[in-house]
């Protein structure tokens, strides 16, 4: 099987991907602000990733996937005064529904920090970084960290002008440079704050993500991942803070970022008024759809929402559940195949080079769009030729390659739970068949023959217990 390679955004390049710890891959992806409902351009980044993660499961990695929710921040502060509630309620109602989406589209993360979770975390971070002379408290009490002591700045996004870097403007006064970035921000009057060594405030933004990725991970990251916005300035700070404090180069061994999501050639925005939510995508197309077309381009393009598009996943969504559902039917009717005929060979054969490219191009970066047209050819060969096939050998190896497939795209979950729980449900049949036999032994008083059977459930986990007019049994 093709070894994994994929393009790091420092350096821009392409890596053989080798983990810190391998099997172990530690992945940490940049969540929600929650400050408004989740929308399809969200969606894009987290089931991206979510796909990335189940691809290195399916080839034997340990993946510890961490994505934060940052719910404490500006926008939150911002919107909670429009609306007139409470920022807490403002941001459980959004949590809420980004809780939903990622039950909606089988997104699955095993840890969700929260940064006011994390405050004291944040705190001990940043006092290391003041100590370690990387890092200064203004006369307000907001704490900044100094750029220039951080010689490797601006190698992740490519901004190697100084020019290039302004940022928080509204603060330059009291900074030594305009492009050193806070820490920590010194408490405004009506806003959400916390005590710390330098006085009231809250966090910065981009602080947050390195306390809350090395609490769970450790000192080093084998993947951090996020939308191609994020490059500068988040993850250039998250990156020059983290290495900076813990003095581990690199912090992060593969950057990996997704291209924006677009309507008409245009970004989403609420700008431009073209933002779609998730519950409205999903309420038109379906999850399942949604969730293939999101996993249908290459994780670092852009990708283009049209109905065009997405009925062309919901065309593939529905071939591929039926595809596998007819394989799951078929193999419980078949008998096994001893022999294979030359032209059941050649199928063999188109089977394995369908498999063989559909790994190939997921090795390859991830790359989506060319392993979803594999799902195509799949679907193809089945209609096409594997249908009016007899061969359990065949049928067999189409219903695993369909399985490994679905272990990405996750959209037939259901129908391989089904077929799994067939077996047990067929094993109870035959232990009520083999109690009522047993009843009928003892009804003709044949004990030593009845007690023997008992025995012998027992010996396969399975107890026996007799009442006067029934015998009932249970698995040990």
């Amino acid at each position: 099987m093709s070894e994994i390679r994929l393009r790091n955004t420092l350096g821009r390049r392409i890596e053989v991907f080798e983990p810190v710890k391998s099997p172990l891959v530690n992945m940490y992806v940049c969540g929600p602000t929650p400050y408004d409902y989740t929308h399809i351009g969200h969606a894009r980044t987290f089931v991206a990733f979510d796909g990335i993660k189940r691809y290195l499961s399916l080839r034997g990695y340990s993946v510890f996937h961490v994505q934060n929710i940052t719910d404490i921040d500006d926008k939150i502060i911002n919107r909670s005064r429009e609306r007139g509630i409470d920022w807490r309620n403002l941001v459980q109602e959004y949590i809420n529904d980004y809780m939903d989406m990622l039950t909606t589209l089988n997104i699955q993360i095993d840890i969700h920090p929260r940064v006011t979770e994390h405050i004291d975390d944040i705190i001990e971070f940043v006092q290391g970084l003041i100590e370690k002379g990387y890092a200064y408290v203004a006369e307000s009490g907001s704490v900044y960290f100094e750029v220039d002591k951080y010689p490797d700045y601006g190698r992740l996004s490519g901004r190697a002008s100084k020019n290039l870097w302004g940022q928080e403007e509204e603060h330059a006064h009291e900074k030594k440079k305009p492009y050193d970035f806070a820490l920590w921000k010194a408490a405004k009057p009506g806003e959400p704050s916390w005590q710390s060594p330098w006085g009231p405030g809250r966090p910065g933004w981009h602080i947050e993500c390195s306390v809350m990725s090395t609490k769970y991970t450790g000192p080093s990251l084998d993947i951090h991942g996020g939308a191609a916005d994020l490059i500068f300035p988040h993850h250039e700070n998250e990156r020059a803070q983290s290495e900076a404090l813990l003095g581990h180069k690199p912090w992060v061994k593969y950057w990996l970022h997704t291209g924006y999501l677009t309507i008409e050639g245009e970004k989403m925005s609420k700008s431009l008024g073209n933002i779609i939510s998730v519950k409205d995508a999903v309420r038109e197309w379906g999850p399942g759809p949604l969730r293939l077309w999101l996993l249908s381009g290459h994780y670092r393009t852009q990708l283009e929402y049209s109905d065009q598009s997405l009925q062309q996943s919901k065309r593939l969504y529905n071939r591929f559940r039926e595809v596998v559902q007819e394989l799951h039917k078929r193999l419980e009717k078949q008998e096994p195949t001893y022999v294979l005929k030359p032209s059941e060979l050649d199928l063999l054969d188109s089977l394995r080079k369908i498999q063989r490219r559909w790994h190939a191009e997921m090795s390859n970066d991830f790359n989506f769009a060319g392993a979803i047209r594999e799902v195509w050819e799949f679907t193809n060969l089945y209609y096409k030729e594997l249908s009016s096939i007899e061969s359990n050998t065949i049928i067999l190896y189409a219903y695993k390659i369909g399985q490994e497939m679905n272990k990405v795209y996750a959209v037939a979950d259901d129908v391989y739970q089904a077929a799994e729980r067939a077996v047990p449900e067929v094993t109870e049949h035959l232990v009520d068949l083999i109690v009522s036999v047993r009843t009928e032994l003892r009804k003709n008083k044949m004990y030593d023959l009845a007690d023997t059977i008992r025995a012998k459930l027992l010996e396969l986990g399975i107890q026996l217990k007799d009442y006067k007019d029934r015998t009932e049994w249970s698995w040990k």
